[in-house]
């Protein structure tokens, strides 16, 4: 779930004035940002900081670009890091459909905003995104999708006096019917190369 999400805007101001945060300067569009990517997430206190997207660890050669909300509270990578949340811009997800052997590439955005923010843990200089079970909506999609946080949850995500057994609540699908989901189709020049 999750690996490839997009920030679709070249103006991080813009990323600061939606999310009432403060940036130092300005990032490349990112149509495409992949695990590891050094990319803006927003920190307690409203700081925007450019940080590698996926936690290391000496037990696993593989990142860990997400984590299941249903089990934070249990596992000893996340529970030292409840307290370390931010938030993640992003304009869309991508997800990739299973249609008998071919996998259709899939754009998730919200249908009324531009920017939304998921919710992520921060370790360092690196930060995960919290997956949940998807919206009804999109199911037949993917069976996990990113935890989007409605607007008006974002700042309790990120206030540090709240404890993350008073906020987990906010770690469910996305309301039904507010994501819009798109195949993407590959330009006809792809099919030379395959």
């Amino acid at each position: 779930m999750c690996s490839r999400y997009e920030l679709n805007t070249t103006n991080l101001e813009h990323v600061s004035s939606r999310f009432s945060a403060k940036a130092q300067s300005g990032v490349p569009a990112l149509p495409e940002i992949r695990p590891t990517n050094r990319v803006p997430v927003i920190k307690p206190g409203g700081h925007v900081e450019m940080l590698h997207w996926g936690l290391e660890h000496p037990w696993n050669s593989k990142t860990l670009i997400n984590a299941r909300s249903e089990t934070l509270a249990q596992k000893k990578t996340f529970i030292p890091l409840l307290e370390n949340r931010c938030l993640v811009p992003a304009s869309a997800y991508f997800e990739w459909r299973k249609n008998a052997k071919q996998k259709i590439k899939t754009r998730i955005a919200p249908v009324d905003q531009d920017l939304m923010a998921f919710a992520g843990l921060f370790d360092d200089d690196r930060f995960t995104i919290i997956t949940c079970a998807p919206s009804p909506a999109i199911a037949h999609i993917h069976g996990r999708m990113p935890v989007i946080l409605e607007r008006h949850y974002e700042q309790d995500w990120l206030t540090e006096v709240k404890p993350f057994a008073q906020v987990s609540k906010m770690l469910t699908p996305y309301p039904n019917g507010a994501l819009l989901a798109q195949e993407v189709t590959r330009p006809p020049q792809y099919d030379l190369f395959v």
